[in-house]
C-alpha cells in the first residue's frame, strides 16, 4: 500500500474536546442548579438510551486528575471543555458564585496547565440554567442575555489570568433547532419565530461578551482571545440546476450564515431579513443591538464538522397548514453510493474539511479558525477488543487521518486554520444517544465504576502529536 507523509505545522493544535454537562455528573450539584439538559433528562428520561444521561456522565468531577494524567500521557496540546453556567452560580439574578464549583474549576484549569495541556473554555455548551428556561423562556429573553454577560464577567475575573482561549457558545443554533424548529426535544414546541429570536439573542450575547472582554483588556494583559464555536452544515446542492443551487443557498442562509455572518462580519445578510419578514418570523432587534454586533466581532472561531448536508429543490408542495419551516425551500438529498458510518447514520465525506476551509479563506476574511470537533461515533465498540481488552478502533484512526489530510491540504492552500480538536477525549454522554455511540480516544467502562482504558486510537494520536507527521494511506472513505 502506498504511503505518503504530510508534515503537521509545529504550532498546529492537536487536541480533544468535551463539555461540562457531558462529563461532570451531578456530584456536588445543588438541587437548584439544574441546567436545561438536566431538566430535559428528569422530565423525559425514557428517550435517553438505556437511561444514561448527565446524572453520572463520565464522573469527570471526581476523575479529573486521572483524565488529565491521560491527556498528558497522550500528549494533547489543548483540551476544550465548558464551565457549567448552571453550577457556577447559586443565584442567577444576583450573580452569586458557587465557591465549591468555582474551586473545582480552579483545580481543573490549574491541573491542565501543570500537565502542559492548554485549557480552552466555553461559557455555555447547552448548560442554560433550568430556572432561566422556565422563568424567562431561556434565550428568547433579553433578560437572559444580560444575566449571561454578568456571569461571563464573574468567570473572566476568576480565570482570566490563566485561560487564553475563550468561547461564548458551543453550537448556539442547536438547542432551539431541536426544540422550536423541529420539535423533537423537550418541551416539543414548534415555534419558528421563537427559534429565530433565540438565534439573534445568542449572536447578540456573543457580541456583548466580546465587548466586555475588550473592555477588560484580556488580550493586552494575558494574550487571550475570545470567539464562538459554530457547527456550519457544509451544504451541497444535488445538481448544478438553478432550482437545486437555490435550495442549497437558502439552506445555507438559515442554518449557517445566521451565525457565521454576525459573528465574523458583524452583520446579517439582507436577504435573511427579507425572508424573515415574508414568513413572519422576524426577530426583535433594535438598531443599538445591531450596532453592538457590528462593532464586536470575534477574534477567532471554532467549527464543528462531522458530515455533509445535501439538499435539493422541493419535489412536493409545502403543506400550507403547517407553520413556516426553512424546509419550505428544500428537501434533503441522499447521494447514491455515499460512504456511511452505519452506526451513526452519517455520511463520511472528508472533503467537507477542505471546502469549509476555503470558504473561511474566501468569504470570511481568512479569519483565524480551527476544527473544534470532528469524530466518529461507533456502537458496541466492545466487539473490537483484542485479547488484552483494548479496543482496536482502526476505523477511527482512518476517519481522523482522512479528515486531517483534507484539512492540512487547506492549510497548504493558505486557509488560516490553527488546529484540530477531536471529539472526544473520552467516551461521553450525548443527548438522547447517551453512551450508545462511542467517540473517545479513551473508553469509559460503565460496568466497572467508569474505569478509563486507552483505545488503539489513543496510542496512534499520541504518536501523531509526538512525530507531527501524518501517514497518508489509500483513502477508504473517499
Amino acid at each position: 500500500m502506498n504511503t505518503n507523509i504530510m508534515k503537521i505545522p509545529d504550532h498546529f493544535i492537536l487536541g480533544a474536546a468535551a463539555s461540562a454537562w457531558q462529563t461532570e455528573g451531578w456530584s456536588g450539584k445543588k438541587d437548584t442548579q439544574d441546567s436545561y439538559l438536566d431538566l430535559w433528562y428528569k422530565n423525559n428520561q425514557h428517550v435517553w438510551h438505556n437511561g444514561y444521561g448527565p446524572a453520572v456522565a463520565t464522573d469527570f468531577y471526581n476523575h479529573y486528575q486521572e483524565d488529565i494524567d491521560l491527556m498528558k500521557e497522550i500528549g494533547l496540546t489543548h483540551y476544550r471543555t465548558s464551565i457549567n453556567w448552571s453550577r457556577f452560580l447559586v443565584d442567577y439574578e444576583n450573580v452569586v458564585v458557587d465557591e465549591e464549583y468555582a474551586s473545582y474549576m480552579d483545580n481543573v484549569i490549574n491541573t491542565q496547565i501543570e500537565a502542559g495541556v492548554e485549557p480552552m473554555i466555553c461559557l455555555e455548551h447547552y448548560e442554560l440554567p433550568a430556572v432561566l428556561f422556565e422563568t424567562y423562556g431561556g434565550w428568547g429573553s433579553k433578560r437572559v442575555v444580560d444575566l449571561f454577560v454578568q456571569y461571563a464577567e464573574k468567570v473572566f475575573e476568576r480565570y482570566g489570568d490563566r485561560v487564553k482561549y475563550w468561547f461564548t457558545f458551543n453550537e448556539p443554533i442547536v438547542i432551539q433547532t431541536r426544540v422550536y424548529l423541529d420539535a423533537i426535544r423537550y418541551p416539543f414546541e414548534q415555534n419558528t419565530k421563537k427559534w429565530m429570536q433565540w438565534n439573534f439573542n445568542k449572536a447578540l450575547t456573543t457580541a456583548k461578551v466580546v465587548r466586555l472582554f475588550k473592555q477588560k483588556q484580556y488580550k493586552e494583559k494575558y494574550g487571550a482571545k475570545i470567539g464562538v464555536i459554530l457547527n456550519p452544515e457544509v451544504t451541497y446542492a444535488r445538481s448544478t440546476a438553478k432550482h437545486d443551487i437555490e435550495a442549497a443557498r437558502i439552506y445555507d442562509l438559515f442554518y449557517n450564515r445566521v451565525f457565521l455572518d454576525p459573528s465574523i462580519k458583524g452583520e446579517y445578510p439582507e436577504e435573511l431579513f427579507e425572508l424573515m419578514e415574508k414568513h413572519d418570523i422576524s426577530f426583535d432587534a433594535t438598531k443599538e443591538e445591531l450596532q453592538v454586533i457590528k462593532e464586536n466581532t470575534v477574534d477567532y472561531v471554532g467549527l464543528n464538522l462531522y458530515f455533509p448536508h445535501r439538499v435539493k429543490a422541493r419535489t412536493n408542495a409545502w403543506d400550507e397548514r403547517t407553520p413556516f419551516h426553512p424546509a419550505f425551500y428544500y428537501e434533503m438529498f441522499e447521494l447514491p453510493g455515499r460512504k456511511m458510518n452505519p452506526f451513526r447514520g452519517w455520511e463520511i465525506y472528508p472533503q467537507i474539511m477542505f471546502d469549509m476551509a476555503m470558504r473561511m479563506k474566501e468569504e470570511y476574511g481568512n479569519i483565524e479558525w480551527f476544527i473544534a470537533e470532528n469524530g466518529m461515533g461507533v456502537e458496541n465498540e466492545f466487539n473490537y477488543k483484542n485479547e488484552n481488552g483494548m479496543i482496536q478502533d482502526d476505523y477511527r484512526i482512518e476517519f481522523i487521518s482522512n479528515h486531517l489530510k483534507s484539512l492540512l491540504h487547506a492549510v497548504e492552500q493558505g486557509s488560516n486554520c490553527i488546529g484540530y480538536m477531536l471529539w472526544a477525549f473520552t467516551d461521553n454522554v450525548s443527548p438522547m444517544n447517551a453512551f450508545k455511540n462511542r467517540y473517545g480516544l479513551v473508553e469509559i467502562n460503565l460496568e466497572q465504576d467508569r474505569n478509563r482504558i486507552m483505545k488503539k486510537s489513543a496510542y496512534w494520536y499520541r504518536n501523531l502529536i509526538k512525530e507531527r507527521e501524518l501517514q497518508i494511506k489509500k483513502d477508504i472513505f473517499k
